[in-house]
């Protein structure tokens, strides 16, 4: 399993989950260092990571991508059409299938581009919206995505055609998107609340609110229909959106506020879930830890890993897929990044 970061301070963390085995007999985690150094030009606003392939996005307008088996940068994605920070990243990869099939940008111009990733190349960039993109998630399928905007505006797109196909005002803003696992529900985060929606008329089944009136932050779906949900109140909480109940949580999983979580599931063969419980989350501070969530019952939970990055983490993404493929850059996009190499010496 892999994890990787981003920072205020432009670096890209990247880390590899191996298990430990101690004289005693009992097995712990370690996050295991791949890479370090500072990939953008200035703060990076979200990572991806889907099978050998991750993905950050920075305030400086560029996406860059990273080989993590060789835990090497393999350059920029230059032609995206986007004219200001990106703001979301989403690969998307088909079921039982472990390399992603295409990589989704958006940005805070409005703008949306889809990628193929075998090599990296663009298919399709548009504007479905003038406002930008807060966040962005991708349908099971792979052939729509929602979008919520800074304006309080919703929109559903249509990813084979690289048109929007519905929108609509809310009244508020929304940060976050997520679809579910099974893409028959959606959630829509709104300060500290969650709205659970049902995907084919978008109506609205039932709300759960934080129990912290401070803002949510960052959201990962799990399985059956659960929701972990983190922010400024520093708490780790599974949601059962299937009920509306909160089903468990950890308090004080960091002592700074939380900006990123990940779940570290991935399928089997037979389509079973392994490492259910397995959480990623990173806070503002440089901490990134990983949590077994089961042991959220017990009083003083501790992370089976933990490291410090010491700076100032803004996102989180990881894997748990693996591949014997490796990402590539497509001809035209590797000439331009030599040209750019070129004309930077």
């Amino acid at each position: 399993m892999s994890i990787i970061a981003g920072s205020y301070e432009r670096y890209i963390w990247g880390f590899k989950l191996k298990p430990t085995k101690h004289e005693t007999e009992t097995q712990t985690l370690t996050l295991s260092p791949l890479f370090s150094y500072p990939s953008h030009i200035s703060s990076i606003t979200t990572v991806a990571c889907a099978g050998p392939a991750a993905a950050s996005g920075g305030s400086d307008d560029t996406i860059h991508l990273y080989d993590l088996p060789s835990a090497s940068s393999l350059g920029s994605l230059l032609d995206h059409n986007h004219t200001a920070s990106i703001t979301a990243l989403s690969f998307y990869t088909p079921p039982s299938v472990p390399f992603p099939q295409n990589l989704i940008s958006a940005a805070a111009d409005g703008s949306v581009a889809i990628f193929s990733t075998d090599p990296f190349v663009l298919l399709k960039s548009f504007r479905p919206h003038k406002k930008a993109v807060n966040d962005l998630t991708i349908h099971p399928s792979g052939k729509l995505a929602l979008a919520v905007y800074r304006d309080e505006f919703f929109a559903m797109l249509n990813l084979v055609r690289g048109k929007r196909s519905f929108s609509c005002r809310l009244g508020h803003e929304a940060s976050l998107v997520k679809f579910d696992s099974s893409g028959d529900k959606f959630f829509m985060v709104v300060n500290s609340k969650v709205g659970v929606h049902q995907s084919e008329d978008a109506k609205l089944l039932l709300e759960v609110q934080n129990p912290s009136p401070k803002r949510i932050l960052c959201a990962a779906p799990g399985e059956s229909g659960t929701l972990f949900t983190a922010g400024e109140d520093k708490t780790i909480t599974a949601w059962d959106t299937n009920s509306g109940k909160l089903a468990y949580s950890i308090e004080d999983a960091h002592p700074a506020r939380i900006k990123g979580l990940v779940v570290l599931t991935r399928n089997d063969n037979d389509g079973a879930s392994v490492d259910p419980y397995l959480i990623g989350s990173a806070s503002s501070d440089g901490i990134i830890r990983v949590w077994d969530m089961r042991m959220a019952a017990k009083e003083k939970t501790k992370p089976l890993a933990e490291t410090n990055t010491k700076s100032r983490l803004t996102c989180l993404a990881g894997s748990a897929l693996k591949s014997m493929r490796r990402p590539q850059i497509g001809k035209q996009q590797a000439q331009k990044v030599v040209e750019e190499n070129e004309n930077s010496g």
